[in-house]
């Protein structure tokens, strides 16, 4: 019996549209599978791989790609190691709490073995991460993620995900810092110490009996506190930057108040804790000194050190700031 035109076209499609689900269900499970035995589910993609995986027109899943570089890894001012970590964690925890999802896949890419794909991309600087959705036909017209999401490491990057997908990616777990067998060990060796502790502190001769201790602790604590230390931490400032004008310079001193860099902070907080130290010298050694042109002598050197150093302060808060400080005499000196 022929087969009429009109129920031709629809078998048609109905077999196009099965062949094209079968393949989809076909790259689906492949991904599983390497995502399976990736202990973040992170999956590595080369040239090949990101053409069959990304490329096709019938992919059902978003995949999350990280973009490395191992060559980059010294430079401290990208911190792509620490970032490649985070995005890791971000996998890990969606995995956790998303065993059977299909939905998002973590992929990363590394330059010397992918440099067609970073060109198809367009990715020309890093770090740098991108969300390949369903609907993207083309890879360079993908999302890509702000480098505002990088600021808080995965928990930015997983409010990224989230946004952008709808999904629910779960809390993060991180790695205890210290593990179990190291905690163990750590409290056995505790409570051996324990006898011979109590020992030094009956005889008076522990390290909190040293007053050279409290000086150099004190001497830390007034420099943390003076180059900005606990800012850094927290704003997890970076202790240089690249010059943009040349990737090989490297740049200490940022000129401009919307930016301060680790550096600049170590630089003023070294001038200040110079002339406390001064002073200190003047008041409690200096007064010790016999001999009168000594001491003479001395007070010359601090008052020109000291001034060199307030000197060089006041103009790197002008140069960076460009904030004056004003010589006024009482009026009856004019």
């Amino acid at each position: 019996m022929a087969i009429s035109p009109h129920h031709l076209l629809p078998l048609l499609l109905l077999l196009a549209a099965a062949a094209a689900s079968a393949g989809a269900n076909n790259l689906v499970g492949e991904l599983e599978s390497l995502r399976s035995r990736s202990p973040s589910g992170v999956i590595h993609l080369t040239d090949t791989s990101v053409t069959r995986f990304l490329s096709s027109s019938t992919r059902p899943y978003s995949v999350l790609v990280f973009f490395d570089a191992t060559s980059l890894h010294s430079k401290s001012d990208l911190h792509l190691p620490q970032l490649r970590r985070e995005f890791a964690l971000l996998s890990a925890a969606f995995q956790a709490n998303n065993p059977a999802s299909s939905d998002l896949f973590f992929a990363d890419i590394e330059f010397s073995e992918s440099q067609h794909s970073f060109s198809q991309f367009g990715v020309n600087s890093l770090p740098h991460v991108r969300l390949i959705r369903p609907h993207h036909s083309r890879l360079a017209d993908s999302e890509q993620m702000d480098q505002s999401h990088f600021s808080r490491l995965a928990d930015s990057m997983l409010e990224f995900v989230e946004a952008r997908t709808g999904l629910q990616v779960g809390p993060i777990t991180r790695p205890p810092l210290v593990s179990r067998n190291q905690i163990i060990l750590l409290v056995v060796m505790f409570l051996a110490s324990i006898p011979f502790g109590v020992k030094r502190i009956l005889q008076g001769d522990t390290l909190l009996h040293d007053r050279r201790v409290w000086m150099a602790g004190a001497l830390f604590v007034y420099f943390f506190s003076v180059s900005g230390g606990m800012y850094g931490i927290i704003r997890h400032t970076p202790m240089f930057i690249t010059d943009r004008a040349d990737p090989n310079k490297l740049v200490f001193f940022y000129q401009g108040s919307g930016m301060q860099l680790g550096a600049e902070g170590f630089a003023v907080g070294s001038l200040y804790t110079l002339v406390g130290l001064m002073i200190a010298v003047v008041t409690h050694l200096l007064v010790k000194v016999e001999s009168l042109q000594t001491q003479r002598f001395a007070m010359v050197a601090v008052m020109i050190v000291g001034w060199w150093a307030v000197r060089k302060v006041i103009f790197l808060d002008n140069w960076k700031t460009g904030y004056s400080i004003h010589t006024f005499w009482p009026s009856s000196w004019r």
